[in-house]
């Protein structure tokens, strides 16, 4: 393995690519140490205890947000952003449009994501200036825009390095920058299980039973990130003049987590909003409400798991278009053996993606409950282990791994992966 990954450094191209990441890496990690202007950093780390929003937020922040650094917002707008202009694609024609237009039409759809980003992160911005007031120095109008500013500039400088990365990098550069946040925190959480272990809360038996749970949960998540339903494709052949086209079989890979970790975040932001509210207002109904959607109850289990269902199947449905695939197949003169072109093709799709779809989101929601019960089988409270960052580091990196090994047997090299 190690001469297989020694190849690497033999390529002057994907060795100048990956110490262009790295040192994009070490910029994002010196940011999130760059404090904002006018904020009492002690009041905010009081707000951050594992299990809530605040705290689920910071892991993606790589600890920017409780230490309320210029990256505090991490890259969430660009997220939503992003989340949003997919969406807007299937119902708004013009997007649509340029979706189908190739590079010049992404190009477009990325800018208009870019200026989507600057909004939403401005807007979120003032909303966490005005909700933390209580950490604000001297909160009057013209800090708590200073500090709105600052913390959009450093999300917009984020996205910028994340577009750098993609382009003279390796891998996805947004994607990267949360994987790197996500792991920031890795050495945080082993301190926190060797300080247990020191004072005698935990014992040896109770990290070895949580470092079985955590590599059967990884190996878990990898084999159900890269299963995938192949459907065979025939293509009939056809007679162009003197040349005999088509006549060979492919297959369409249909992903059993087609949807990724979206629906994940989509229940978080639901469930975590009476959550959210609560610490902001004084009143006693709401805090009684908000209680009971509290992390880890019976009642935000049960929902947190149907949610995610739910969005499993929405988001699944918005981003593939069966009906397109299937005509785009009858055009091309391809059809599924033992079924009939056109609607019975579509029809025999959705069903397959429906069953599909329904192995994946019990997966999603399987991954995204089983912390609560981990911690309370291994007595581990205050170390994250989530469903969410557990899908972004596996999948991110063998995308990234993917890439490399792309890249390796470009130059004919042999491969590292196995």
């Amino acid at each position: 393995m190690l001469s297989e990954l020694s190849n690497i450094l033999k390529i002057t191209e994907l060795r100048q690519k990956i110490i262009f990441t790295l040192v994009m890496f070490l910029v994002f990690r010196l940011g999130t140490h760059i404090p904002v202007p006018g904020v009492n950093a002690a009041v905010i780390e009081q707000l951050f205890t594992s299990g809530n929003l605040f705290g689920l937020l910071d892991m993606f922040s790589g600890g920017a947000l409780s230490k309320f650094s210029i990256f505090a917002m991490s890259i969430t707008p660009y997220i939503n952003a992003s989340i949003i202009m997919q969406l807007l694609t299937v119902v708004v024609p013009k997007f649509e449009q340029w979706a189908k237009e190739g590079e010049e039409g992404r190009k477009k759809i990325t800018q208009i994501t870019r200026y989507g980003t600057v909004g939403l992160g401005f807007i979120q911005a003032i909303g966490m200036a005005f909700g933390l007031k209580v950490a604000i120095i001297n909160p009057n109008f013209g800090n708590v825009l200073i500090i709105a500013l600052t913390l959009t500039a450093g999300t917009t400088f984020l996205m910028w390095l994340g577009e750098q990365i993609t382009e003279k990098g390796i891998g996805n550069g947004i994607s990267l920058i949360i994987f790197a946040g996500i792991v920031s925190r890795l050495p945080d959480g082993i301190f926190t299980i060797y300080e247990y272990v020191k004072a005698g809360t935990i014992n040896i038996f109770n990290v070895f039973l949580f470092l079985i749970i955590a590599v059967a949960m990884i190996v878990f998540v990898i084999m159900i990130q890269q299963g995938q339903r192949r459907i065979p494709v025939q293509y009939a052949k056809r007679v162009v003049g003197r040349k005999m086209y088509g006549g060979n079989s492919t297959h369409i890979p249909l992903k059993v987590n087609q949807a990724g970790v979206i629906p994940i975040i989509f229940a978080s932001s639901v469930l975590m909003f009476p959550v959210t509210i609560a610490q902001f207002v004084d009143i006693a109904w709401v805090k009684t409400v908000a209680g009971w959607f509290a992390w880890g109850t019976p009642l935000q289990t049960a929902l947190y798991a149907l949610l995610i269902i739910f969005f499993t199947y929405f988001y699944t449905a918005v981003t593939m278009n069966i009906s397109d695939m299937a005509d785009n197949m009858k055009k091309h003169g391809g059809f599924i053996p033992g079924i009939r072109p056109g609607k019975p093709t579509a029809d025999y799709l959705d069903r397959v993606m429906t069953r599909i779809t329904l192995a994946g989101s019990i997966f999603l929601a399987i991954i995204a409950i089983l912390p609560n019960f981990v911690g309370a089988v291994t007595n581990l409270q205050g170390v994250y282990f989530g469903g969410t960052a557990l899908l972004i580091v596996v999948g991110v990196a063998l995308d990234t791994m993917k890439q490399v090994e792309a890249l390796v047997l470009m130059r004919h090299y042999q491969g590292f992966m196995k």
